[in-house]
C-alpha cells in the first residue's frame, strides 16, 4: 500500500509565495517521476511541474519562472515553490508519483489534494 500525503496549502495574499510539500510512504521499491497538478474551479485538472528521479524538471509554461519543482529522494518527497502566487491559481494541488511497489511494477498514485486560496 502507497500513501501520498500533502502538505503546505492554506490562503496567502497576492504577490505571496507557498510551498507545497508531498511525502509518499509504503512498501516503495522505487520512485520514477513525480508531478503536481491542479484543479481550478469549474476547470479540468491541468499539469503543472514533474520532476524525475534525477533531477531533470519541466514545467508548465505558465508557471516558469513563478513556480519551481524538486524532490529529495531520499525523503521521497516533492516539493512545489511557488512565488508571486495570483489569484488565478487558486486551484486544489494534487501530487503525483509513479511508484513500484513490492511485487508490482510501476503504477500512479495521487495525493489527497490541497487548497490554496490567493487572495486580491
Amino acid at each position: 500500500q502507497v500513501q501520498l500525503v500533502q502538505s503546505g496549502g492554506g490562503l496567502v495574499q497576492s504577490g505571496g509565495s507557498l510551498r507545497l510539500s508531498c511525502a509518499a510512504s509504503g512498501s516503495i521499491v522505487a520512485i520514477n517521476d513525480m508531478a503536481w497538478y491542479r484543479q481550478r474551479p469549474g476547470r479540468q485538472r491541468e499539469f503543472v511541474a514533474r520532476v524525475q528521479h534525477s533531477g531533470a524538471a519541466n514545467l508548465a509554461e505558465s508557471m516558469k519562472g513563478r513556480f519551481a519543482i524538486s524532490r529529495d529522494n531520499s525523503e521521497k518527497t516533492v516539493y512545489l515553490q511557488m512565488f508571486s502566487l495570483e489569484p488565478e491559481d487558486t486551484a486544489v494541488y494534487y501530487c503525483n508519483a509513479n511508484i513500484r511497489t513490492v511485487g508490482r511494477g510501476y503504477e500512479n498514485y495521487w495525493g489527497q489534494g490541497t487548497q490554496v486560496n490567493i487572495s486580491t
